[in-house]
This record gives structure tokens, C-alpha cells and sequence, in this order.
């Protein structure tokens, strides 16, 4: 089942995702597979050892008894782990953010990063995460320029074609 887990005042919703696009598949590096492949592996561990104590669906994140984890928990545990690697304030949530960055900045194409994160349209994220990306200008008229081929009088062809 894919839905979201948040938390209302102190009681704690499972409701459908926002919006079709919220449900949909996205690739994994192996790393991230390796991870969570040994994650998935120590769960089945724990889950034969709770024997019928075991409460939990199957959910990634969960209490040693299966139980979906609360999500202030997590978050509490998301901020001393990052207190302790000694990285600024970031919200869980400013983790999307930042792969958003990273991947334009590594020149993931804009339309495959929206897709990954799941908005409306292409043009969500070149709004949102364009800003970061400040080398796009002079990568684009390198690009453009690495095309023509200048001559002494100023003059300029595009691949030997007719002078312009």
C-alpha cells in the first residue's frame, strides 16, 4: 500500500498520497538496494524472534514489534544524527531539497529530476531548483559556441556550413 505519514497536533494520519504523480516508481542506485536489502534481511530476523508480538504490514520503517514508526520519532532521530555528523540545521524534509540540487547540479536532466520528484510539470522544478544551478548559463553558450567554428575576420560557420 503506498501512502503518508504524518502528524496532525499529536495524532498520527495514514492517508493517500497528495496527488497521482505521488504514487509512481523511481530507480535506486545499488548502494541504496544493498542498504535496504540488508535492512529488509534483519527485519525478517527481528520478525521471527517477536514470533506473534509482531504487529507490523511490512513497513520500512517500523518499532521493534513491526509497528509503523511515529514520525516525530523519526525526525527526532533524523536531527541527532545529524547534530552529530555536525552538519547545520536541516529539516528532514530539506533532504528532498538538497537531492534536487545535487542532482541538477550533477546535470540530470530537469524533466527526469521532476519526474523523480514526483511534480506536476517539468517547469515545478526548473522554478523551485533552477536558482542552484547558476553554471547553466555559461554551460549553454559554451555549448552553443562549441558548435561554430570562428574564423580570423570575425566571422563564424557552423561546422564548415556557410558563414554567418
Amino acid at each position: 500500500m503506498v501512502q503518508t505519514r504524518t502528524t496532525v497536533g499529536s495524532e498520527v494520519i495514514d492517508s493517500p498520497t497528495k496527488t497521482h504523480k505521488s504514487r509512481r516508481r523511481v530507480s535506486l542506485d545499488h548502494g541504496t538496494v544493498r542498504v535496504l536489502r540488508s535492512h529488509r534481511a534483519r527485519q525478517a530476523e527481528e520478525r521471527l524472534a517477536a514470533g506473534e508480538a509482531w504487529v507490523g504490514e511490512g513497513h520500512v520503517l517500523c518499532e521493534d514489534d513491526g509497528e509503523p514508526i511515529h514520525p516525530d520519532r523519526l525526525t527526532g532521530a533524523f536531527r541527532r544524527l545529524r547534530e552529530a555528523a555536525g552538519l547545520p540545521p536541516i529539516r528532514l524534509h530539506d533532504l528532498r531539497h538538497t537531492y534536487a540540487t545535487l542532482g541538477l547540479r550533477a546535470g540530470v536532466h530537469p524533466k527526469v529530476m521532476s519526474e523523480r520528484l514526483g511534480h506536476a510539470t517539468v517547469g515545478i522544478t526548473l522554478d523551485l531548483y533552477s536558482h542552484v544551478v547558476p553554471s547553466l548559463d555559461r554551460e549553454a553558450a559554451d555549448a552553443v559556441a562549441g558548435l561554430l567554428d570562428y574564423q580570423s575576420d570575425g566571422s563564424a560557420s557552423v561546422g564548415g556550413a556557410e558563414s554567418i
